[in-house]
């Protein structure tokens, strides 16, 4: 447990409720105090930090202010949400956060009864929060829901679909817009916070709506009124827009300043309808290293604190598969004019920092906005472009009927780079890459492939490039076995061709038993059968395929092994439901005489976070694993 005894303040929250006897001096240090932590804690665990850094005064206001957990409160997406972890009893476990049987990286329902909703993806917070002001209104409820939701999430097209739901209504929501993307001035940040506590306060409520009903049986009068509010509005705050949406818009509000944060917060507090709050925060607060880099602190390793890593030295390692996601786009956009890159707002998480300096001109990130990412493909394709959208599964997702009605119906060349596929760890179930071949496999048009290592990688995606078709490669998250790439000897790729890559007959190795055993890999986990291959040789006759093509399947090889095998596995990290191995049931449900077979994945189940090889440890996806099944299948 993280030791608490530095801090004074903060050792005596042990729910929001203890905020209320603290005066506005005291909410600073605790503020100060609470950073600080953050800090430290992270310093030992690694985790997500620009964004907490800067919810720190909003947090505290918030829960000085609402009666929580009574009243709601949403965090989008969840990055900044340890802050209101700690202040709602959780500090103590701050450090098993994102570990295995820790606190959750993210707001979660079954943890807290302040965890008013589940999050992990942005721009679903002021839809959730709006279901809840319409429930407690239906029920007669006087709780208020407040969705907290940053600038980069307002870009999704959900959230706008929320906002003009909720213009609509009279339920008792608020949304504050956190954004961090832009500065305020000290002059504009003072007249900005008086704007914000004039247009909260009741009198101009009150005055607003009596002259509503006093002039609108004047229309021209009432007309110019309205007009005259908009421009002066419009001089000194972008609120027109909300305005229009049906919200009553206050700010924008320096999301430091915990005093103005509290006045304005208990002025909203009063007030009816739906409310807009806009603040100003900075990511990476009280910690410049991240102030002046929020983007490479946004999530932060072991050791970043105490022990800063020398940016002048770059160790020597092996690359990840993002990395050479990365180093393929750029190499395939020197030998093709044609070639886009294209991201939902995953330019450093998908690896295209440098394509995007290289090739500005060829680059577009479309903020989070995952169905508009692949339609906007779809129609380069049309026109002789030859796409590349860099997503991860999990936010493939989003974009499923897109994939379906734009892309593939239509037969077009777009080249999908799924990475963050399988297993994902830490960040648990709402980031998993669980499903995409299941979800992708029944779609006409698609080709399929998972490449084993780190070469088979760059050339699958160099492969699928030059197909007039949709392609999917999907890859996971991190680094693979080690395998260095090889440009100047291309791997010999056929579509729907699985290879032989271990045959322990062929050595003519004496095994105790006569039992064949077939393992069918699909994808990042075949060191893993390699392995098991190796250590079980003297007992069985094995065989190895690397697959590679989920769609196109090598029946043929399928079948042939099949109809010569005492036992087949199929291993994938994909859920097993729908997946690969489901693929080979159907190879084979029409032969004859067939060996048992066995589907090993993902099972129907969404994880816990934990790091990738433990959740492949406990559900015997590791070489221990397979090596136990096939001896207890042929004990």
């Amino acid at each position: 447990m993280t030791d608490l005894i530095p801090y004074p303040l903060l050792n005596t929250i042990k729910s929001p409720d203890d905020l209320t006897d603290l005066d506005k001096d005291q909410l600073i240090l605790l503020a100060a105090e609470l950073r600080l932590f953050l800090l430290q804690t992270l310093d030992k665990t690694g985790g997500h930090l620009s964004s907490n850094l800067g919810a720190v005064e909003l947090t505290i206001a918030l829960h000085r202010t609402f009666n929580t957990p009574e009243d709601k409160i949403i965090w989008d997406v969840g990055h900044q949400a340890y802050p209101h972890k700690i202040l709602t009893g959780r500090a103590q476990q701050l450090d098993t956060i994102r570990l295995k049987n820790g606190l959750s990286g993210f707001p979660k329902r079954s943890e807290s009864p302040y965890d008013a909703f589940g999050v992990g993806h942005s721009s679903t917070s002021i839809s959730a929060a709006l279901g809840m002001a319409i429930a407690a209104k239906k029920a007669d409820l006087k709780q208020k829901s407040i969705a907290v939701i940053g600038d980069g999430a307002m870009t999704a097209g959900m959230a706008f679909e929320a906002l003009n739901h909720a213009g609509d209504l009279d339920a008792d929501l608020l949304v504050i817009l956190n954004d961090n993307d832009m500065s305020i001035s000290p002059n504009v940040g003072g007249l900005s916070n008086y704007f914000a506590k004039v247009l909260s306060g009741k009198l101009y409520t009150t005055v607003k709506s009596n002259s509503k009903k006093v002039l609108s049986s004047m229309p021209s009068v009432w007309e110019l009124a309205c007009r005259a509010e908009e421009h002066m509005k419009g001089m000194v705050i972008p609120g027109t827009l909300f305005e229009e949406l049906g919200f009553n818009y206050i700010g924008p509000v320096d999301g430091h300043d915990l005093p103005t944060l509290l006045a304005t917060l208990k002025n909203i507090k009063e007030l009816s309808g739906p409310q807009f709050l806009h603040i100003v925060t900075q990511k990476g607060k009280g910690f410049e290293t991240a102030e002046q880099q929020p983007t490479q602190y946004h999530s932060a390793s072991p050791g970043f604190y105490s022990n800063p890593p020398d940016s002048s030295v770059k160790p020597e390692t092996t690359p990840t598969y993002t990395q050479v996601f990365s180093e393929w786009i750029i190499d395939a956009a020197h030998k093709n004019q044609q070639l886009i890159g294209i991201t939902p707002a995953m330019r450093e998480g998908s690896g295209l920092v440098e394509f995007s300096e290289q090739f500005a001109d060829r680059y577009y990130d479309v903020g989070i906005a995952e169905q508009h990412s692949v339609t906007l493909a779809a129609g380069m394709a049309c026109e002789g472009l030859k796409p590349v959208v860099a997503i991860y599964s999990s936010f493939l997702q989003r974009a499923y009927d897109q994939l379906i009605h734009d892309v593939a119906l239509q037969n077009l060349p777009v080249l999908f780079a799924i990475d963050r596929s399988g297993i994902v760890g830490s960040d648990g179930a709402t980031h998993t890459g669980n499903f995409d071949l299941s979800f992708m496999r029944c779609i006409p048009n698609m080709t399929i492939m998972a490449p084993a290592d780190e070469n088979e990688c760059y050339h699958m995606l160099n492969y699928g490039f030059a197909l007039n078709s949709p392609v999917a490669v999907r890859y996971p998250r991190g680094k693979g076995p080690g395998k260095a790439i090889d440009k100047q000897t291309p791997i010999q790729l056929e579509i729907g061709k699985g290879e032989l890559v271990f045959d322990n007959d062929k050595e003519k190795t004496r095994h105790k038993t006569n039992k064949t055993v077939t393992l069918l890999s699909f994808g990042s986990l075949l060191h893993e059968a390699l392995s098991a291959a190796d250590e079980l040789t003297n007992d069985y006759h094995i065989k190895v395929v690397n697959m590679r093509f989920i769609k196109p399947l090598d029946t043929n090889i399928t079948q042939q092994l099949a109809q010569t095998s005492d036992l087949l596995i199929t291993l994938e990290d994909n859920s097993v439901l729908g997946g690969a191995g489901s693929a080979v049931n159907e190879s084979l449900i029409s032969e004859p005489s067939i060996c048992p077979v066995i589907n090993l994945g993902l099972p129907d189940k969404f994880p816990e976070h934990a790091t990738q090889q433990e959740i492949h440890h406990s559900y015997g996806l590791d070489c221990s694993g397979l090596v136990k099944t096939i001896q207890n299948k042929l004990a």
